[in-house]
């Protein structure tokens, strides 16, 4: 399914236009067409400043925004791609620290387009190769890709070995992708997944990762040790120690002084801006300063990742003090994730969700289960997706966001309010409330 886009600049609304009638216009994996396509461009992907690669199931966004919090607090340009966007297409791709403007993006667009006429590239390796194009133009000190699906065939991979790469939490997740048979793959699916992840690692390129199960990091460390690189795991190389709501971070090199306390919420960003330290451990080249790195962890933020929502439009219907909370969990993973987040939190939650169709709503609603005080079903804009039946016999269906918080009965001292189940309704949510990603 592509990502639907739209841009309120005609120029690069145009351009959308065009990349929503690719053919075949949806996640396809492959290095191919990207090859071809970025030699047609004349190989731009050979001409980025250094580069920092980041796979995983989840987390991998939230990575990517603590390095680039971080590389910026040292005073570094840094570019970054990243998927999907939540309100503007613009913000997949941000060029020395600002958001791709519409004149650009529109130029980008067209000529990769142009190049891709008879390719049949998808939706995703065109916009890869336009954010290419802008980061081998554009001068920056550092570039940070994050992975769209998988890891092996994703169009990302396509770049030369990276200072660093890293690899986030993993779940089972896209499994008509991840999953499709293929002689030589490892035939358990969570295996499989670590193994497509792992894909990334190429020679002379540093690894760091997570924590995994025994049977997950050691599909990651053969892979590695096929590339001829020694990963730098957590627990192993390195670790994150929780005290309260900071860390403190500690490799085989030493500690970092004092404790690091996030802006984002729950204990899993820890774990993100511990992977993200790590990778700045490991890569060549210049290290961000003890100071750097506690800025850039306070300051890091990735919208829709345990969100609370500000007032605007859409929170002024509930009651004064009502706790909103928004999130794109809409996998496993991610679902015990929320759940392990309010496990404290002694009030009950009101659930709003819209999932795809291809996604499993007990993914999110088996953990949260015991804690919930109403569900609430609503579409998910432009997308196929469940309907109030697959949330169970007490699921209530609604016909928006908005339609639910306004009938919504919320006791703001007992209970409060998560919107969650997908990232593309976690962007409409945004809108509504006239908080847009920057």
């Amino acid at each position: 399914m592509p990502d639907h886009a739209h841009s309120t600049d005609p120029a690069v609304q145009a351009q959308l236009d065009r990349l929503a009638a690719l053919s075949p216009g949806r996640d396809i994996l492959g290095l191919e067409r990207i090859a071809e396509l970025c030699a047609r461009l004349g190989n731009p992907q050979e001409r980025l400043p250094r580069t920092f690669h980041v796979a995983g199931t989840n987390g991998k966004g939230s990575t990517c925004a603590y390095l680039r919090a971080i590389l910026e607090a040292q005073g570094r340009r840094v570019h970054a791609y990243t998927s999907p966007h939540l309100v503007r297409f613009n913000e997949r791709i941000r060029l020395a620290g600002e958001l791709i403007d519409d004149a650009l993006l529109a130029a980008l667009l067209a000529e990769a387009l142009d190049k891709a006429a008879d390719l049949q590239a998808s939706f995703f390796e065109v916009t890869t190769a336009a954010a290419f194009l802008a980061f081998a133009r554009i001068p920056a000190d550092d570039c940070i890709v994050e992975v769209g699906l998988g890891g092996r065939l994703d169009a990302t991979n396509l770049i030369p070995p990276p200072a660093a790469c890293g690899i986030a939490s993993l779940g089972i997740d896209h499994e008509a992708f991840l999953l499709a048979p293929e002689e030589g793959t490892p035939p358990e699916p969570a295996m499989r997944i670590a193994w497509e992840k792992a894909g990334i690692v190429k020679p002379g390129a540093a690894l760091a990762t997570l924590a995994y199960p025994p049977p997950l990091g050691h599909v990651i460390a053969a892979r590695a040790e096929a590339a001829g690189v020694a990963p730098f795991v957590e627990g192993e190389a390195w670790s994150v120690e929780p005290v309260g709501d900071a860390f403190r971070w500690t490799s085989m090199d030493g500690a970092l002084p004092g404790l690091l306390r996030p802006r984002m919420a729950g204990a899993h960003q820890m774990r993100n801006a511990g992977l993200a330290i790590a990778m700045l451990h490991l890569a060549p080249g210049a290290k961000p300063d003890a100071e750097a790195i506690r800025k850039g962890v306070a300051g890091a933020f990735w919208p829709a990742r345990l969100q609370r929502l500000e007032t605007g439009p859409l929170t002024a219907l509930l009651p004064p003090a009502t706790d909103v909370w928004l999130d794109g969990a809409h996998n496993a993973d991610a679902g015990i994730q929320l759940a392990r987040h309010f496990e404290t939190e002694p009030r009950r939650i009101h659930l709003v969700t819209g999932m795809l169709a291809n996604k499993h709503p007990d993914a999110i609603l088996a953990p949260l289960a015991p804690r919930l005080a109403s569900i609430s079903v609503v579409p998910v804009p432009g997308h196929d997706h469940h309907d109030a039946a697959a949330f169970g016999p007490d699921a209530r269906a609604a016909a928006s966001v908005e339609a639910v918080l306004a009938g919504l009965t919320v006791d703001p001292a007992n209970e409060i309010v998560l919107i969650a189940g997908s990232l593309y309704l976690a962007g409409e949510v945004l809108k509504a409330n006239g908080e847009f990603p920057e």
